[in-house]
């Protein structure tokens, strides 16, 4: 459970004392004009909640969000899993519980609303990866629950959400492969699957056309079903290039695997990259350059959203982007 921030642990920050962090959060005199903007900018940093807002939020209400979670992506040690994880640590520091409710495949495709939403079970909602574009709008234009989308956008200003930037970190991986003197580089991912792998994809060719380089149509490889995003039995072409941009690690770690045999090795005869940065490798497997993800930063940014949707004050809508940075580890070599 995610700690509650307290007034010692905002006084303790900005370095005054914990008296002082009361009267200003307060509205009471005694404090400078700019030190109650650096204690208020902080409680806010540090995602404190006053007890009387706190119970303000839960009066006549659940205490409740729900996470609405496509069924297809659920499995061990998933991306998804783990950033639910976080959700409902920063939930619970906020007081709030999050209740988890899988989409399955038939109510998607259905349109079935969830009954959290009419029943009023929760007090607001994030859909946490990327739903099919009818049960979205159903669930983004309900007139009961606020709503909050995670890891995943569509072309509707109006709908709210928190991506991370994919675009800008494919980008910045396939740089660094071209900066390493791969001019043949390939790309693994279902293009219009998703949003996140669409940006992906859009990054990796930004960076490539920037060289004056067109990957060759063999080179850029499906990894799952548009839809209903199963996995695809991956298909090597006969000739390889000499790096690969994978949209994800998990599919990254897919394709060492699919090398290895083959009779390759990474990074000696195939450079690959990855992205999240949230995989555990263990000892058997190798240690994947990635673009991670700054997850954390992504749900307190989601639930903040969320909050003040709830409360009814002002926010910061439609997209939401966070940013990450390259991990460097082995499975690059300069060529």
């Amino acid at each position: 459970m995610a700690k509650t921030v307290k007034l010692a642990d905002i006084a303790k920050v900005v370095g005054v004392s914990t008296v002082s962090v009361s009267k200003c959060l307060a509205g009471k005199g005694g404090v400078s004009e700019e030190m109650k903007e650096r204690i208020k900018q902080t409680a806010e940093q540090l995602g404190y909640i006053s007890p009387s807002i706190m119970k303000q939020n839960r009066a006549g209400g659940t205490g409740n969000i729900g996470v609405l979670l496509p069924q297809r992506f659920v499995g061990n040690n998933t991306f998804y899993w783990n950033l639910y994880e976080r959700l409902v640590n920063v939930l619970s520091g906020r007081g709030y519980y999050g209740i988890l409710e899988l989409i399955s495949i038939e109510d998607e495709k259905n349109c079935i609303m969830p009954n959290m939403i009419p029943d009023r079970k929760v007090d607001g909602v994030i859909v946490l990866g990327q739903a099919n574009n009818q049960y979205t709008a159903m669930i983004a234009e309900n007139k009961v629950i606020p709503v909050i989308f995670l890891d995943y956008y569509m072309g509707r200003p109006e709908y709210d959400t928190v991506i991370s930037d994919g675009f800008h970190g494919m980008y910045q991986l396939t740089n660094y492969l071209l900066e390493m003197g791969h001019t043949q580089i390939g790309f693994v991912g279902t293009i219009l699957s998703t949003s996140s792998i669409t940006d992906r994809y859009l990054g990796y060719l930004k960076a490539m056309m920037e060289k004056g380089l067109t990957p060759k149509p063999e080179w850029i490889i499906p990894d799952r079903e548009e839809g209903n995003g199963a996995l695809l039995d991956m298909t090597l072409p006969e000739e390889l290039p000499t790096a690969f941009a994978c949209n994800c690690d998990v599919v990254a770690y897919r394709l060492v695997n699919l090398l290895k045999a083959r009779g390759l090795t990474v990074p000696e005869d195939i450079s690959v990259v990855g992205y999240d940065n949230y995989f555990l490798e263990d000892a058997t497997q190798e240690a994947i350059t990635t673009y991670e993800v700054g997850m954390q930063r992504m749900a307190e940014i989601c639930v903040k959203t969320l909050m003040k949707k709830i409360c009814g004050e002002r926010y910061y809508k439609g997209v939401q982007v966070v940013t990450g940075h390259i991990v460097y580890k082995k499975s690059v070599r300069r060529i």
